[in-house]
């Protein structure tokens, strides 16, 4: 695992390429993409994903490197399955799902310098992701979500709450979660909540209604 424990934020904000993809013409998307970013980070937010599932990584790789300029080192930048790019880009660590790179093989390619993250869908993937050399654990879709394909099932607050007792790794919980709901997803243990739809419309008043949601 990364030698500096890592310390969540009550707030993960994943920026999903391919949402804000649908909302500019495409020469515009890095631009937009920065845009929102920065906005969160003006309400607050210090931890981002970069999610970018049907980009070239020519393309991420450029995407992830603006990120970089534009935020600063005094956020935490997080990519989506790719550890080559999370070097390349100068990033602080990557987030694995099921279907990609091993944890173990993206310790191989990060050595123990930047985080690892992984994603879960039930308690034997959490025990698993316990056992392994990752920094914090992800489990969901908590709730219905609109914005991931092929979503696997919900798990719940009870969901939540039994994951809790499996790992004392960071847990994030993700999917579906607003602003309605977020409190009593931190009251059944998670330690942050991954959001993407419920920061789109308004980023800036989004990040610190959450934040102060959450304290």
């Amino acid at each position: 695992m990364n030698d500096q424990p890592l310390r969540l934020p009550r707030l993960y904000a994943i920026i999903d390429a391919g949402l804000l993809a649908s909302r500019v013409p495409a020469e515009k998307l890095t631009s937009a993409i920065c845009d929102f970013a920065a906005e969160l980070a003006a309400g607050g937010v210090t931890l981002f994903q970069y999610r970018a599932k049907k980009l070239s990584s020519r393309e991420m790789l450029s995407q992830a490197r603006e990120l970089r300029r534009v935020l600063g080192t005094e956020v935490t930048l997080f990519i989506n399955d790719r550890a080559d790019l999370c070097l390349a880009a100068g990033f602080d660590g990557v987030h694995l799902g099921q279907d990609d790179l091993s944890p173990e093989g993206a310790r191989v390619v990060l050595g123990n310098q930047r985080s690892v993250g992984v994603s879960t869908h039930n308690a034997e993937q959490a025990k698993l992701a316990h056992a392994a050399p990752v920094d914090y654990v992800a489990i969901g879709p908590t709730f219905m979500t609109g914005t991931k394909e092929n979503p696997e099932p919900v798990v719940g607050l009870e969901g939540i709450a039994a994951v809790r007792q499996l790992t004392a790794k960071p847990l994030v919980a993700i999917g579906g979660i607003t602003r309605a709901n977020a409190r009593a997803v931190i009251e059944e243990g998670a330690d942050s909540v991954a959001v993407i739809g419920d920061l789109l419309q308004t980023p800036r008043l989004a990040a610190e209604e959450f934040l102060a949601i959450l304290v």
